[in-house]
């Protein structure tokens, strides 16, 4: 079995549960969901749906060059919102964080997430 190497930054939240902000196996990087708290608090961004998403993709951003990459190098992105009409917001602030080739995406509706959060992501990045 590859060796797994944990990744992990001040400059993205601390893990609040039995996971790491990061797992590298290889040359690929499994990136644990991120909510939208501001490192160095630990508390919610605000309950702005755009504020609390540009937060999760800085979030991402800080734990994609802990590994050794960009957010250019995700392969596959997962978003998941409690309410999908703002989908169009997410894409316009994706938009801001990457440019074509665009990563494969899902979005997902669900129900709730930790912390009242109204967005998390997770993704994988190549390297």
């Amino acid at each position: 079995m590859a060796e797994k190497h944990i990744i992990a930054t001040e400059k993205a939240p601390a893990a609040i549960g039995t996971y790491s902000q990061a797992v590298k196996v290889g040359d690929t990087v499994y990136l644990s969901g991120q909510i939208p708290l501001v490192p160095e608090t630990m508390e919610m961004v605000s309950d702005n749906f755009a504020e609390q998403t540009v937060q999760v993709f800085e979030n991402m951003k800080a734990v994609c060059e802990a590994a050794g990459g960009s957010l250019a190098d995700i392969a596959k992105l997962n978003i998941f919102l409690i309410d999908l009409s703002h989908f169009a917001t997410v894409n316009e602030i994706m938009s801001r964080y990457f440019t074509q080739p665009y990563p494969a995406r899902a979005a997902i509706g669900v129900k709730e997430l930790p912390k009242g959060s109204h967005v998390e992501m997770d993704a994988i990045m190549a390297l």
